[in-house]
């Protein structure tokens, strides 16, 4: 018969990491860049505020 842990496979789930979490925001600084912000903003913004930028892109000009 199976014990607990073995049957809860939720225990064992892998969490974000730190490098993960970086290169997901490189890739979204990335993506801003290529829609026309300039990097010296997007050095300065928090991952909170890339991520609403995001959420509705458009070019930095409009």
């Amino acid at each position: 018969m199976a014990t607990t842990l073995q049957r809860n496979k939720n225990r064992t789930r892998p969490r974000k990491g730190a490098a993960g979490r970086r290169r997901r925001e490189a890739d979204q600084r990335r993506r801003l860049a290529a829609l026309g912000h300039d990097e010296a903003s997007l050095a300065k913004l928090t991952a909170p505020e890339l991520r609403a930028l995001l959420r509705r892109p458009r070019p930095a000009g409009s």
